[in-house]
């Protein structure tokens, strides 16, 4: 039987354009945080698992990412893993340390990521999320994807002149290709971005903070049909940490019991080359059938939510596969208020990766770090009343017609 594992502290930077800012002193912020939430120090901690996608690419530092950062932060001597799992590499590190905790051999362990994607050149930065997919089959995979959204309809004026990730596209053609299917309507796809960005007004970390109204996020600058720019997650820098240790790790700490956080369960699932309409064996509803089972909870006993949407329609895949509403039920709930704060399942209460940002290694430990805030009645005006079960999604990369991975968590108070 598992040992219980808790986390303890949580700390995450303001996501957003911190040009002027180093990696390192974004990277401080975040473990500073996480030390002070958790009453700890550096000393206490055994392990760490430092998230981290962009380094190699922007910055040039294409080996040792973490153990660069840490010791310039004052980790230093430490073991030290690197993680990269395109989109869920955060969530991956946490999942890794809590990995190391159950093994025994660490009391306290640390998920660190931390990210600069803002540079002069914007380009460069957009074409990082090119090496998210098998890289040799790049044009056979857009093909491939791109043609899931056929027979729909393109308004005129409805694509951007300006540079944009050829994943827009790719997310454009899979909410065309639910449109087709379920009937999903580019409003419901609104009212989610509408949903998310009111959310995030409530939130102090979150990179965008400006409410829209559904007709607002429909009236926004094109991206690619039917997906507007508020629909869409931006470039982001940041850092967030996670601090988990066991029952042994507690009692060094000293941890006020009553904001002590149980991880129920954590689940990590790659793709399968499974058809586009095979529902029931998407990466995201098995991974999310393994957490459910492992924790021994149902999706109907979930609070709360924070979901991988970096687009508004990555949110209504995965509440669907979520088993959270029926398949083809996501832009409806959207739509009924069924996903906002005070509705059914509150998802996404931080503003989501659409307005809240999406600093790709430090964005999944920002999910985490939302709903440990909600689960401890912490989160101000965006309090979810009463939430006693957190669930977590978080996806990265490409593979087949779906994500190379996708990592669920369940947390209880």
């Amino acid at each position: 039987m598992n040992p219980t594992i808790y986390v303890v502290g949580v700390g995450m930077t303001q996501f957003g354009r911190h040009v002027e800012r180093s990696l390192q002193s974004l990277a401080e912020e975040a473990l500073s945080a996480a030390l002070n939430d958790a009453g700890a120090s550096r000393a206490d901690i055994d392990q760490v698992f430092y998230s981290g996608v962009t380094q190699g690419a922007l910055q040039g530092q294409t080996a040792v990412p973490g153990q660069v950062v840490l010791s310039k932060i004052g980790l230093v001597g430490l073991p030290v893993w690197n993680v990269e799992n395109a989109c869920a590499s955060g969530t991956s590190a946490f999942q890794l340390a809590v990995q190391a905790l159950r093994a025994g051999t660490c009391e306290v362990a640390l998920a660190i990521g931390a990210e600069k994607m803002n540079i002069e050149d914007k380009r460069r930065s957009l074409a990082l999320f090119e090496g998210g997919w098998d890289v040799l089959e790049a044009e056979e995979n857009a093909s491939r994807l791109l043609k899931l959204g056929a027979g729909v309809e393109i308004p005129p004026g409805s694509e951007s002149d300006r540079p944009y990730s050829r994943f827009m596209a790719i997310y454009a053609a899979t909410c065309r290709y639910w449109m087709k299917t379920f009937g999903t309507t580019q409003r419901q796809i609104a009212a989610v971005s509408s949903k998310n960005h009111n959310h995030s007004v409530h939130n102090p970390l979150s990179q965008y903070r400006q409410p829209f109204t559904i007709e607002e996020v429909l009236a926004a600058p094109p991206i690619t049909y039917p997906l507007t720019l508020p629909m869409c997650s931006p470039l982001s820098d940041g850092a967030a940490a996670v601090i988990v240790c066991t029952e042994a790790g507690l009692k060094k700490l000293g941890v006020d019991r009553r904001r002590v956080i149980r991880v129920a369960a954590t689940s990590i699932a790659t793709a399968t080359p499974r058809e586009p309409d095979a529902f029931d064996q998407a990466v995201c509803r098995r991974a999310a059938r393994a957490a459910y089972e492992q924790a021994g909870i149902g999706p109907d006993e979930v609070s709360v939510v924070e979901v991988h949407d970096a687009s508004a329609m990555g949110e209504i895949i995965a509440v669907e596969y979520l088993q959270l509403v029926p398949m083809g039920g996501g832009g409806p709930a959207a739509e009924a208020g069924d996903l906002s704060i005070g509705g059914r399942v509150p998802v996404n209460p931080s503003g989501g990766l659409e307005c809240k940002g999406h600093p790709i290694g430090a964005t999944g430990l920002g999910q985490i770090h939302e709903l440990v805030t909600q689960l401890r009645g912490e989160a101000g005006p965006r309090q979810v009343e009463g939430a006693k079960v957190a669930l977590q999604e978080n996806g990265g990369g490409s593979i087949g017609c779906e994500e190379a991975v996708v990592t669920v968590n369940l947390f209880t108070r």
